[in-house]
């Protein structure tokens, strides 16, 4: 994961309670906007002509039967994928095809279903690592500006021991990420973006592999992070408790494009959404008949 720096050129950190990230309220409208966004691979049609806003500060589901389109979308958003057709804004800004690291520099953030840790590091230095832009990457400033070095990494060390009592994981500082559980890893997967300055995450099953008591703490860290820090989130999930749990608005897409949205009650009820889950297995069923 690259580091974030701010505009000043030093470490976003910060001495202040407002340790990790963004300061919540205040701003309105929409952070990310996605129009008519289209990808296609040969002949398949992955995403087409979709498009929706993320809010500022929102907890924002993404859902969808498998090959909906969602996770390709996630991907395009991050900037791993170039669309052929359509345009990504960020806070106004147009950053279709940019790179990922530097919409990481522009505090988006995205996670993957299957968390991306360094195995053979402690979980401290995997949080440690983040950061980027640090005096000591320079032979000079390591030789001739080694008090300065040392202060920055003094206080990366303390943002890192505050994101693990954050999380609850302070008692396995120094496992190796490697030997964690797959909660703990989702759980050291979202302190990496807590690392960083990031304003908006974009979540891809983060429930998934997830035993209840720590799919408790994960819901409740990201209802924190929303309402303490400011974090905005769009979050991939096929787990519906977890999405009704936490998001307001929910946006269903299948075969690629945004079929509705709205509250987890009304698109429950949606006979679209209905049709889009269970009407490919009755149809099915039907022409075996």
């Amino acid at each position: 994961m690259c580091g974030y720096t701010n505009s000043s050129g030093r470490l976003g950190l910060s001495s202040s309670e407002n340790t990790f990230g963004p300061c919540a309220g205040g701003e309105t409208g929409s952070i990310l906007s996605i129009r008519n966004v289209g990808k296609h691979f040969g002949g398949v049609r992955a995403v087409e002509a979709c498009g929706f806003d993320v809010g500022h500060g929102t907890i924002t589901g993404l859902i969808g039967p498998n090959g909906a389109g969602k996770t390709t979308l996630f991907n395009i958003v991050a900037g791993f994928i170039k669309p052929n057709t359509g345009r990504i804004m960020l806070d106004g800004d147009d950053v279709t095809g940019l790179a990922p690291h530097r919409l990481f520099r522009r505090g988006l953030v995205r996670t993957f279903q299957i968390p991306h840790e360094f195995e053979r590091l402690t979980v401290l230095d995997n949080l440690m690592l983040v950061p980027g832009g640090r005096s000591g990457e320079s032979i000079v400033a390591s030789w001739f500006h080694w008090r300065r070095v040392c202060e920055e990494e003094r206080r990366i060390r303390d943002r890192a021991e505050e994101v693990l009592a954050f999380l609850q994981l302070s008692h396995v500082r120094d496992e190796f990420a490697g030997n964690l559980s797959g909660g703990q890893k989702k759980l050291l997967e979202l302190g990496r973006t807590m690392m960083t300055e990031a304003r908006l995450v974009l979540l891809d099953e983060p429930g998934a592999g997830v035993n209840p008591t720590l799919m408790a703490r994960l819901v409740a860290d990201i209802r924190r992070l929303n309402a303490e820090r400011g974090y905005t989130f769009c979050i991939i999930e096929h787990d519906m408790d977890l999405i009704a749990a936490l998001c307001d608005p929910v946006i269903v897409m299948a075969e690629g494009t945004v079929l509705t949205q709205g509250s987890m009650e009304a698109v429950r009820r949606d006979q679209r959404v209905i049709d889009a889950y269970f009407g490919g297995a009755r149809k099915a069923r039907e022409a075996g008949a």
